[in-house]
């Protein structure tokens, strides 16, 4: 059995005047452990398909289930362009809020919580507030606090995009290197090629009006195994990069 597994999935927005269909007739699976990424056009329905597997709202036809259980009952992380640390809230305070909201709050789960800020690289900041840190470091923070809770599947909807390009090779490392190491299921939505091969084992390219899977790109064994940043500089990764490129140029063509 697979640990996620989307089902036919379709979603339409309804409005007064107008039925916006987002998502049309989406299946996949991923397995524990594999980070895909969700790359395509604006507006074909990435992140729609990333609420509905956050379980922020059902899809109009379809379902989706991790570990075989669907409902609400998933243990689920979300990161997003923004940080949203509460600024009034210490950094140790703002990692283990999760934990308060979840009555997880133990002494030992405190512990665990702290010691991902090590993880992270952020010794030492625990007792400082958001404002003290740059946003790389606040979005390390929020990896940390996601972490925390010790989710099943983390989502990520372009978590490096409002960063400046250095910080987000940066973050690109980070990210993959202490999710691998946890042993984390990952789902990535972006823009950016490039990143999508840096960072997945598969990537889903998405059509748009309505969305729905174009094409899937296996990336090659000999790339997984490195990081990011050693990715974007292997001759394999020109190669699955002009062949994304193409697929892309040759959606925007037909749209």
């Amino acid at each position: 059995m697979s640990f996620l597994t989307i089902n036919q999935v379709s979603h339409t927005y309804f409005s007064k005047d107008h039925a916006t269909s987002a998502l049309s007739d989406v299946s996949l699976s991923i397995e524990e452990g594999e980070f895909i990424s969700f790359l395509g056009p604006s507006g074909c329905g990435k992140t729609t398909l990333l609420s509905i597997i956050a379980g922020l709202f059902p899809p109009t036809v379809g379902n989706v289930l991790i570990e075989g259980e669907s409902g609400h009952n998933r243990s689920i992380g979300y990161m997003l362009q923004q940080d949203y640390l509460f600024p009034w809230k210490t950094i140790s305070e703002n990692i283990t809020l999760g934990l308060k909201l979840l009555k997880h709050e133990s002494e030992d789960s405190k512990i665990k919580a702290l010691e991902l800020l090590e993880s992270v690289g952020l010794t030492g900041v625990e007792n400082q507030y958001p404002r003290q840190l740059s946003g790389g470091m606040r979005q390390r923070a929020a990896l940390a606090r996601t972490l925390a809770v010790d989710p099943k599947i983390l989502l990520l909807d372009e978590p490096f995009s409002a960063l400046d390009y250095q910080t987000k090779l940066r973050l690109e490392d980070l990210v993959s290197i202490t999710l691998k190491s946890f042993g984390k299921t990952a789902v990535l939505v972006t823009h950016d090629i490039g990143e999508s091969i840096a960072m997945s084992d598969k990537i889903f390219l998405f059509a748009s009006h309505p969305g729905r899977i174009h094409k899937t790109f296996d990336v090659p064994e000999e790339l997984r195994s490195l990081t990011p940043f050693e990715v974007r500089n292997h001759h394999a990764y020109n190669a699955l990069f002009q062949t994304i490129w193409k697929e892309l140029e040759n959606l925007e063509d037909h749209a």
